[in-house]
């Protein structure tokens, strides 16, 4: 596994992440803590040592799973989280905070749930427009001098704030959704990262799923599993429609050989060493996939031809709902 590395941090990460938050919660039920720790074991023994948790993912579950695996491992892993979106020990959801008081307890609790005494990158999970970002990174450079976090990352923020944020504390990635189907941020988020030297850390790389082909139908999903009521692009209807895109890229993904979801992957892995994706599985055959798309090159007509069979206006659906929305690119 090659490494690269995470913008002006110097840490080096895996050239493929891995997404944590599925397995406590959102698609699908929950696994275990032990069945969890397989799969995270699954992915260390591949080569992968960046892992990206966030503490409201199961109400701080999430990054209870990896404590005991960080114990075992800590030397050998670049661990992410973050903090802002606020939940109750039920699930409730309490809102936004980017209060500086509020930043430094939610460190502390993430290093108590996590079990390590440093969070090698911690980001600002999305942006409370009430507080100054100025504030908010301020308070997160004071955690980097008292040696709790080493790095910075914002997440889902406009060109805007990033450099803002920037003239504070170097911002050492910027985590967005980017994936053939969601690739809004290429205009102008995309060109600032790469200006400051932030590195782009691309969750849903498969579109929740949506570019693996394993969902044609609302039977594919369990009750538990979120996207079917709760997002635009799975919900009422959009998902039909938007399986004649995902169609049209597997018919590339066959001429090659290789599985719809490498293809996906190989597109974002083919925009730059500097754009690191993360998607995540609660199965190893479905790691052992997701990291062969390492091996696979596509040339700039193949690049070309899937952006043709996927245009960035005939996705149907936004990718949050409109509540959720409102926190993006702030």
């Amino acid at each position: 596994m090659r490494k690269v590395p995470l913008g002006r941090s110097g840490l080096e990460v895996s050239r493929l992440g891995f997404g944590c938050m599925g397995l406590a919660e959102f698609y699908g039920d929950a696994l275990s803590n032990d069945d969890a720790e397989k799969v995270l074991e699954g992915a260390l023994a591949r080569g992968v040592n960046f892992f990206d948790t966030a503490d409201m993912y199961g109400s701080g579950r999430n990054e209870e799973q990896l404590s005991g695996f960080l114990k075992k491992h800590r030397d050998d892993v670049v661990i992410a989280t973050k903090f802002a979106i606020r939940r109750g020990e039920d699930g409730t959801w309490l809102g936004l905070s980017n209060d500086p008081k509020y930043i430094a307890e939610a460190c502390d609790a993430s290093l108590r749930r996590l079990g390590v005494d440093v969070i090698d990158l911690y980001y600002m999970h999305r942006r409370d427009r009430e507080v100054p970002v100025e504030e908010s990174v301020g308070a997160m450079a004071d955690l980097v001098k008292a040696g709790k976090v080493g790095a910075i990352g914002l997440s889902e923020v406009s060109v805007e704030t990033l450099k803002a944020a920037n003239g504070v504390h170097p911002i050492a990635a910027l985590q967005s959704e980017y994936s053939v189907v969601t690739r809004d941020m290429e205009a102008e988020v995309i060109p600032a990262c790469r200006d400051i030297g932030t590195a782009l850390v691309a969750y849903s790389p498969l579109g929740r799923g949506l570019l693996t082909g394993a969902y044609r139908s609302a039977a594919d999903f369990s009750a538990s599993d979120y996207r079917m009521a709760g997002n635009p692009r799975f919900a009422g209807g959009a998902l039909e429609k938007n399986l004649s895109l995902v169609d049209q890229l597997k018919e590339i993904a066959d001429g090659k050989g290789v599985s719809l979801a490498q293809i996906a992957l190989a597109w974002v892995l083919a925009k730059g060493d500097d754009i690191i994706p993360i998607p995540g599985t609660k199965k190893i055959a479905r790691l052992e996939e997701n990291i062969g798309a390492l091996d696979i090159e596509l040339s700039a007509d193949e690049i070309a031809a899937i952006e043709r069979a996927v245009p960035t206006d005939a996705v149907v659906g936004s990718r949050y709902p409109e509540t959720t929305a409102s926190t993006l690119n702030a």
